[in-house]
C-alpha cells in the first residue's frame, strides 16, 4: 500500500468501532494520530497500527476535560501534524431512569459526546479551511433518531451530533471539506458495559448486535465518498424508517421497551 503522507486524527481508537476505523485508515495509506487517556492501551494499539505500515502519533489526553481537548491540537501542532481526516468516535452512555442516574456521569457524557467533538472539529476546520480539503466522520447513532428512555442523555447527545453535523456540512459545502455522520445501531463493543447496561433487554438477543468491523466499513466507505450520513445495517435502516413514520411518544415507548432492564415489567 502506497502511503498518502496524510494523517487521520481518531478518538476512541483503542476499541470498538474507532479501533476498526483506525485499522482501515492504516491499511489504506493513512498515518494516525490516536487519542486516549489510557496510556498502556493506546501504546499497545499504536504498535499494532505501526505493523500495518502507518506512522502513529500517540496523544494521551482525557477528552472529558475541555482543557485537555484543546491540548490535543497543541500537541499536533508541536509535532507538525495537520490531519486531513478527523474521526470523532469516542463516546459514552449513562443507563437508568433520569431521576435516578448520576448527574456527574451525565455531565461527563455531555462533555465527551458533545463538547469535545465541537472543540476538535472547530480546531480541525480552522487548520484545514485554508488548505481546501478535509474529511470529518462524526459518530452519531440510530439513537439520534428517537427519544431514548433509560438512556435519555445519551440519545440527546447523539441527536445533537446528527443535527449539528448536517448543519455544518451545509456551511462547508464549497470548502472542499466534507462532514459525514455514521449512525450505527447496537454494536458488539464495550459501550454497554461502560454505560452500565449489562441488564438491559437490548442485550437479550446477541443477534441484535452489529459487528464493529461491519459498522466501521460502512463508516469508512461513506467518509471516503463524502456522503452526508450512513445508517449501518439493514435492521437499523428499517428501525429508523419506522421511527420516521410514528409519533415521538410511540417511538419513545418502543425504545423504552427495548432498553429497560430485563427485570422491569
Amino acid at each position: 500500500m502506497e502511503r498518502k503522507n496524510e494523517y487521520a486524527l481518531i478518538t476512541g481508537a483503542t476499541s470498538g468501532i474507532g479501533y476498526e476505523l483506525a485499522k482501515l485508515l492504516a491499511k489504506n495509506g493513512y498515518d494516525l494520530a490516536i487519542v486516549s487517556r489510557d496510556e498502556q492501551e493506546v501504546n499497545r494499539k499504536a504498535d499494532e497500527f505501526k505493523s500495518l505500515g502507518a506512522k502513529v502519533t500517540v496523544i494521551c489526553k482525557d477528552l472529558f476535560s475541555q482543557d485537555q481537548v484543546y491540548a490535543v491540537y497543541s500537541e499536533l501542532e508541536a509535532n507538525g501534524i495537520s490531519p486531513s481526516v478527523l474521526i470523532n468516535d469516542a463516546g459514552q452512555g449513562a443507563y437508568g431512569k433520569f431521576i435516578e442516574t448520576d448527574l456527574r456521569k451525565e455531565i461527563g457524557v455531555v462533555n465527551l459526546n458533545i463538547i469535545s467533538v465541537i472543540i476538535l472539529t472547530k480546531l480541525f476546520l480552522k487548520d484545514r479551511i485554508a488548505k481546501g480539503s478535509g474529511k470529518i466522520l462524526n459518530l452519531a447513532s440510530v439513537a439520534s433518531k428517537a427519544p431514548g428512555p433509560w438512556q435519555s442523555v445519551y440519545h440527546g447527545t447523539k441527536a445533537f451530533v446528527l443535527s449539528w453535523s448536517e448543519a455544518i456540512r451545509e456551511e462547508l459545502k464549497d470548502t472542499g471539506i466534507t462532514v459525514t455522520a455514521l449512525l450505527p445501531g447496537p454494536t458488539n463493543t464495550d459501550f454497554f458495559n461502560k454505560a452500565g447496561m449489562n441488564e438491559s433487554k437490548i442485550l437479550e438477543d446477541p443477534s441484535n448486535l452489529s459487528s464493529p468491523e461491519e459498522v466501521a466499513r460502512d463508516g469508512f466507505d461513506a467518509l471516503m465518498n463524502g456522503d452526508d450520513k450512513i445508517i449501518s445495517g439493514v435492521k437499523n435502516k428499517m428501525m429508523v424508517a419506522m421511527t420516521n413514520i410514528t409519533t415521538d411518544s410511540m417511538a419513545a415507548h418502543r425504545m423504552s421497551e427495548m432498553q429497560k432492564p430485563k427485570t422491569e415489567k
